[in-house]
């Protein structure tokens, strides 16, 4: 691929992002927030959310959204419980059927690439009495079908949505008679986490007022993904270019990739790893993510230490030649600093996807290739960076 055709492949990527996230958004916003209320009364009722997914890139998105339910990094806000369930663990069905409760809320990932698995548990749940969400066809009570047909921009809508649905169910817990059935309606400050809530009111006591609220703060987000998407896409231009002809030219060689990251970023290095070994609408290449043996990272974790948890890994997998992808919202998380110097003694291609300022990986040019996006709002960071290892993916071909 020449630097020109790379080039407008990129703006059209971009150009596909940006339109199909303003349909998207715009058509579902008041329904998210009724969606937000409803998953805020099986939360209050001690539900869970139980996500799942058959395919690589299903079950990353179902390790993803559990991830950030319990282990929030909105300041002051409740841990909830969630759990994911991929085909590691057998038929969906039957792990659903095990482990659904009437309370619990099942969402499906790639229910339409399955065969009808998801589908299938989809079904099994809501016989439970579990409330159901699908992102396409599927049988669930609550289904939103992204509007593009490109895989990529398909499930990075999905990722903004349900970090959405994650952020905002907090909402109602700030209005607790919203939950209570109670007709004297109490009403909680938000807390250190306010600025996630910019339009809510709080003197609104009545359901229909705070579900404005909520809809019109998904809209907001949904505006602040788009603008991010473009910026990281369009002030990394060049970068992701360079990048993409190099790793491909590693790839090309013999060399293979290498993926790694802490959390929500992990399960991007699922994603990230599981794209590439896919071929897609280009070819299938070797690819190891680094998060991906719960054995080898307590091993680690244990004996030596979580700062050593990838390096290591690189001491075993990485040869000369080699890439490694590393990604972090901070720039600044010890593990990933230290298998990026690793892989760097050993000859690998080295990039890296950062968030806030770069922190130090962007600082002391840590990586050959970094790529910015400049936020501080961690799911914001993590949605723009999908976009951008999908287009990497996409320019590696």
């Amino acid at each position: 691929m020449t630097e020109a055709v790379a080039s407008d492949r990129l703006a059209a990527l971009l150009d596909e992002r940006s339109q199909a996230n303003r349909r998207f958004f715009d058509a579902e916003a008041e329904r998210l927030a009724r969606l937000c209320h409803l998953m805020a009364e099986r939360f209050a009722r001690r539900g869970r959310l139980i996500a799942f997914g058959r395919s690589p890139a299903a079950r990353s998105d179902a390790r993803h959204v559990a991830v950030e339910f319990v282990h929030p990094v909105i300041v002051g806000k409740r841990a909830l419980p969630a759990l994911g369930l991929a085909g590691e663990g057998g038929d969906l069905k039957r792990q659903v059927g095990l482990i659904a409760l009437p309370e619990d809320i099942a969402m499906a990932f790639g229910a339409d690439e399955d065969g009808g698995e998801a589908a299938r548990a989809l079904a099994a749940a809501h016989k439970r009495g579990c409330l159901t969400i699908g992102f396409c066809p599927c049988g669930a009570e609550w289904e939103f079908e992204p509007p593009s047909r490109d895989p990529y921009v398909r499930q990075e809508l999905v990722e903004t949505l349900y970090h959405v649905l994650w952020e905002l169910v907090h909402v109602f817990f700030e209005h607790r008679g919203l939950l209570e059935g109670r007709e004297s309606r109490q009403v909680h400050d938000a807390g250190a986490s306010s600025f996630l809530y910019p339009f809510l009111a709080e003197q609104e006591s009545e359901l229909e007022p705070v579900v404005d609220d909520v809809r019109r703060s998904a809209l907001m987000k949904a505006a602040e993904i788009g603008a991010l998407r473009e910026e990281t896409l369009g002030e990394n231009r060049e970068i992701l270019l360079r990048g993409a002809a190099a790793l491909r030219a590693a790839l090309e060689q013999g060399g293979k990739l290498l993926a790694l990251g802490n959390g929500g970023s992990a399960t991007d290095a699922m994603d990230l790893v599981a794209d590439f070994r896919d071929p897609g609408s280009g070819r299938a290449w070797p690819a190891i993510d680094l998060t991906e043996d719960p054995a080898i990272l307590t091993a680690i974790a244990n004996d030596i230490g979580t700062e050593a948890i990838f390096s290591r890994q690189v001491i075993a997998y990485g040869r000369a030649g080699d890439a490694l992808v590393a990604l972090s919202t901070s720039g600044n998380s010890g593990n990933v600093i230290h298998a990026l110097a690793e892989a760097r003694r050993r000859g690998l291609l080295t990039l890296a996807m950062v968030g806030y300022d770069g922190g130090r990986i962007g600082a002391e040019r840590l990586a050959d290739h970094v790529i910015i996006t400049r936020s501080e709002h961690i799911p914001r960071i993590q949605e723009a960076q999908a976009s951008a290892y999908h287009a990497l993916r996409g320019l590696v071909g």
